[in-house]
């Protein structure tokens, strides 16, 4: 069976709602590398040197960055040897394929929850990534599935945060644990961990400092919080979920490498995907951080952040080349 339509019937039983959103959220990156990736194919039918050298440089264009491409070429080199392939356009779906394994990965890209009492999931990230916003979209997530959801503004020292994180927690139909601007962050958890356990809490997620104002360490920070949530729920927090902005690409990454390592990171949130032509870079963090992507941001309104799908994600690329293969299939049969 060919990857389009196996491709195809992986998503078939899925909803066609979100598979739209998928579609919608991935225009700009479908545009910039598979449009890219099919014009080359059409340009080149021979597969020699300077096909490769060009398939690098949109690869890399669309911030799939350069390790994971150096070796996705490599692999496509191999495959071309193996199969004896000489058209181009034979390599088209070969190419979606490695993409789709690089996507996929090995962990589960589910979100850890406690069965036993209440879970939390604390947000980590720079300011300006979409942190409060994703918070606010996953407390109306939890509250249509039927949860009892409470926000906890830690992100004490950014003017406008705890404002911020009502607004959403108004929009949502959820409480909000807060003090004053300014006030320690670790306090305003022992609130809400308190607070949480006294309404009897399903979910309590949990936002912190992108920056300090004062010379503290944020790592030192973090792990203050960790402490004071894990004295109250020993194996709290059930997921620490990075919030990046994939429209800064290679920034993103390199964000990534810096919480990732000191900050005990479960799980990725990549936001904005549908206001950057370089999606790519969702394969590049995959590949260097070895992190789950958790979910992604498709859109503004409140229900545009949706669980990661790695075969969501490569047929909103190839939906193009799987319409395709369909209206052949149907061809054949009909001849």
């Amino acid at each position: 069976m060919s990857f389009f339509k196996k491709l195809r019937e992986s998503i078939a039983s899925k909803t066609e709602s979100v598979t739209k959103q998928f579609k919608d959220g991935l225009e700009k990156t479908r545009k910039g590398l598979v449009e890219a990736v099919s014009d080359l194919i059409i340009r080149r039918r021979k597969i020699d040197e300077e096909f490769y050298e060009e398939l690098e440089e949109i690869l890399i264009g669309a911030d799939v960055g350069v390790n994971t491409v150096m070796n996705l070429i490599e692999e496509l080199r191999d495959e071309v040897r193996k199969r004896r392939i000489e058209d181009a356009a034979e390599l088209q779906p070969v190419l979606s394929e490695k993409l789709s394994e690089l996507l996929r990965g090995t962990e589960n890209n589910e979100l850890k929850t406690n069965p036993d009492g209440i879970t939390v999931i604390l947000f980590v990230g720079v300011n300006g990534v979409g942190k409060t916003t994703t918070i606010g979209k996953m407390a109306h997530r939890f509250k249509q599935e039927g949860k009892k959801v409470m926000l906890a503004a830690g992100d004490t020292f950014r003017a406008g945060a705890i404002e911020q994180l009502e607004v959403w927690g108004q929009r949502a139909g959820v409480e909000v644990i807060k003090q004053h601007s300014g006030s320690d962050p670790a306090a305003v958890m022992f609130d809400a961990v308190q607070a949480a356990k006294q309404r009897q809490v399903d979910v309590l997620l949990c936002d912190t400092a992108g920056r300090l104002q004062n010379k503290t360490n944020l790592m030192e920070e973090l792990n203050k919080i960790f402490r004071v949530i894990q004295r109250e729920i020993p194996d709290a927090p059930h997921e620490v979920l990075l919030v990046l902005d994939a429209t800064t690409g290679q920034n993103a990454l390199n964000q990534a490498k810096l919480f990732g390592e000191k900050s005990g990171v479960t799980g990725l949130v990549l936001t904005k995907l549908d206001g950057t032509a370089k999606g790519g870079i969702v394969i590049a963090i995959r590949q260097e951080m070895n992190l789950p992507v958790k979910f992604v941001g498709l859109g503004e309104k409140i229900d545009d952040l949706q669980p990661f799908d790695s075969d969501q994600f490569v047929h909103a690329l190839f939906a193009g080349l799987v319409q395709e293969t369909t209206e052949e299939a149907a061809d054949a049969s009909d001849s």
